[in-house]
C-alpha cells in the first residue's frame, strides 16, 4: 500500500468511495439512465457524466486530459472506472499527490488534497443522487455523513454562498442548490442534503 510519508487515507478514503459509486453505476438498469435525479437539470446519467468530467478536472495541474474511454453516453460504467484509475494513479504517485496547485475555492493546497475534497467527496453526495434516481439504496454511511456535516455546517458564510453562485467554481458547475428547510430534530442526513439543497 501506497503510504507516501504516510498519508495513505486520502487515497484509501477515495477507493472506498469510488467503490461505492460504481457499485450504484453498475446497479442501475438501462432504462433507467434517463430517470430524473435531484439535481433538476441532470437526469441519472448526467450524474455520472458530473463525476467523469470532475474526474478530468483534477488532472489539469499535470495538463493532461482523461485516458481514452467509452464515452458516459455509451458506457456510463466503462467512462468511470477509467476515469477513477486516472485519479488513482496520481494518488499512488508520491510526487503527483504532493505536487501543490492553486484551486478555485479553497486556495494552495496538494493535489491530493483537492481531490479529497472535491471529486471524492462529490461521490458520496452524487451516489446519493443516482441512488435516489435510480430506485437503490439511498443511505449515505453514517460516518460520511458526519464528516460532510462537519464541513458544510461550518463553512463561512461567504464560501457556503459562492458553493449556491451557479459558475463560481467554472462553466456549468454549480455545487449546491439553494438551502431546503429542514427540522433540527430530523436525521443528520436529512438535515445535511437540505443544507446542500436537496430534496428527499
Amino acid at each position: 500500500m501506497n503510504t507516501h510519508g504516510g498519508k495513505s487515507a486520502i487515497a484509501d478514503r477515495y477507493r472506498a468511495r469510488a467503490d461505492a459509486f460504481e457499485r450504484k453505476v453498475g446497479a442501475v438498469r438501462p432504462e433507467q439512465w434517463s430517470s430524473q435525479s435531484p439535481c433538476e437539470d441532470w437526469k441519472a446519467r448526467d450524474v455520472v457524466g458530473h463525476i467523469v468530467d470532475m474526474h478530468a478536472v483534477m488532472l489539469r495541474p499535470f495538463d493532461r486530459t482523461l485516458s481514452p474511454a467509452p464515452s458516459v453516453a455509451e458506457d456510463p460504467l466503462g467512462a468511470f472506472r477509467s476515469a477513477r484509475a486516472d485519479v488513482e494513479a496520481i494518488l499512488d504517485d508520491p510526487v503527483q499527490a504532493g505536487t501543490e496547485t492553486d484551486t478555485p475555492g479553497g486556495g494552495r493546497m496538494t493535489v491530493e488534497q483537492h481531490i479529497d475534497q472535491v471529486v471524492s467527496a462529490d461521490l458520496v453526495l452524487h451516489g446519493w443522487d443516482l441512488a435516489k434516481a435510480t430506485g437503490q439504496d439511498d443511505t449515505i454511511d453514517p460516518a460520511e455523513v458526519e464528516r460532510a456535516w462537519s464541513a458544510a455546517s461550518t463553512m463561512p458564510a461567504e464560501m457556503l454562498e459562492m458553493m449556491r453562485t451557479p459558475g463560481a467554481f467554472g462553466p456549468g458547475v454549480k455545487v449546491f442548490g439553494p438551502e431546503v428547510k429542514v427540522s433540527e430534530d430530523a436525521p443528520l442526513q436529512d438535515r445535511l442534503l437540505g443544507l446542500i439543497g436537496r430534496r428527499r
